[in-house]
């Protein structure tokens, strides 16, 4: 298994159309085989950070969710000078997870 974690923090007039491009992707994502979890948020202590939350069961699913069309926008608007920096984008390789009791 596979958690991703993406943290983009965005110039204050690219935030929405950056988000925007972040929501597009949050449900074909959810729909695709293999991905277990895919969840954007926003920084609570800074409303132009944006951290996309992934879990894929294999790197085989996280590139065929990062091929989609609707990432490529996100990306083309990386490219285009949207955030403050490079984005923060770490992946982690999980040989086992179990959910908490509440």
């Amino acid at each position: 298994m596979l958690v991703v974690r993406f943290k983009a923090r965005c110039l204050p007039d690219k935030t929405e159309e950056v988000l925007e491009a972040m929501t597009a992707i949050v449900a074909p994502s959810r729909a695709m085989s293999g991905v277990i979890d895919f969840d954007i948020g926003r920084d609570i202590t800074d409303p132009d950070s944006l951290i996309a939350t992934e879990v894929y069961d294999d790197r085989a699913a996280m590139d065929c969710q990062e091929a989609q069309p609707e990432v490529a926008k996100l990306l083309d608007l990386i490219a285009a000078g949207a955030l403050v920096g490079p984005p923060e984008w770490t992946i982690d390789e999980v040989a086992s997870a179990e959910s908490p009791e509440m």
